[in-house]
């Protein structure tokens, strides 16, 4: 079955991605389980493990002062944040409406595919940045997490960010397709990002994971983002942690670049309106 789509027509594209923007944005705030299990869950798992650890030292900074839990975790939240927001929460959503018929609906309607995936993509962003925002605040005034000074540390948290939020959000489009059904997308999806955030170095310490599980997370963009946030809000003493005992600002960039490319090709072959074996 092929159902006609309005021409694209660049002088309305933007205006009426806008407009998604707004609605998809009043819609994923009104769903009450995706609010929790995207965007406040880094909150929430901040606050276990610095409660749970309060008490221990995870190491100390160049001043010798304790680097307490929720300074050390803060870049793993942020980092999976992103993940949640982007790859977690588009996949999922946009393989419910497929399921649920508002994609069919929405091709018969002149909204351009490309004010489609604005909309969706703006959404990501407001909520990514209103929970990056949300999770910093909480660190330092709840629990005293000292925070970078300088403009350079605030340029590289920025483009790290706004990277892993259009790598997210492409690579959420693209699996959005895996699921079969609506029904499926949770079962198939939150899996594959819990496995990604206990490999990446968000709730476990990279350093101490074997050597090949090192390897295979490197393959996968959380990796890099966890490491990119590590470079700006942790000591620069952690550095000596890091693999190759550097931050790699230059790999992040290259890699997460190339996971954005691949989101971007795996969205433009798998997306359809329409599922061709529904």
């Amino acid at each position: 079955m092929t159902i006609a789509t309005a021409p694209l027509r660049p002088g309305r594209v933007i205006p009426l991605g806008l407009a998604r923007i707004r609605y998809e944005v009043a819609m994923y705030f009104r769903q009450g389980d995706t609010v929790f299990f995207t965007f406040l869950f880094p909150l929430v798992m901040l606050t276990i493990f610095s409660v749970a650890f309060s008490e221990a030292s995870f190491g100390l900074d160049p001043d010798g002062e304790t680097v307490t839990a929720a300074a050390y975790y803060l870049p793993g939240m942020l980092a999976a944040g992103v993940l949640l927001s982007g790859l977690q929460n588009m996949s999922i959503d946009i393989a419910m409406e497929r399921s649920d018929g508002t994609l069919k609906r929405l091709a018969g309607t002149p909204l351009p595919m490309m004010s489609y995936f604005v909309g969706k993509i703006g959404q990501v962003l407001v909520t990514g940045i209103l929970q990056a925002a949300l999770l910093i605040l909480v660190a330092g005034v709840v629990f005293q997490v000292p925070l970078p000074t300088d403009a350079e540390s605030w340029a590289t948290f920025a483009w790290v960010f706004f990277l892993g939020v259009a790598t997210s959000a492409v690579l959420g489009i693209g699996l959005a397709s895996l699921p079969r059904s609506g029904k499926s997308a949770t079962a198939v999806i939150i899996p594959i990002v819990l496995v990604l955030q206990f490999i990446s170095g968000v709730y476990l310490r990279f350093s101490d994971l074997p050597e090949w599980l090192q390897n295979v997370a490197s393959v996968f963009p959380l990796k890099w983002l966890a490491q990119g946030m590590r470079a700006v809000f942790l000591p620069e003493n952690f550095e000596a942690f890091e693999p190759g005992e550097v931050w790699n600002l230059a790999g992040v960039a290259i890699a997460t670049g190339i996971w954005l490319v691949v989101g971007l090709v795996l969205a433009r072959l798998t997306f359809r309106w329409i599922r061709k074996d529904s």
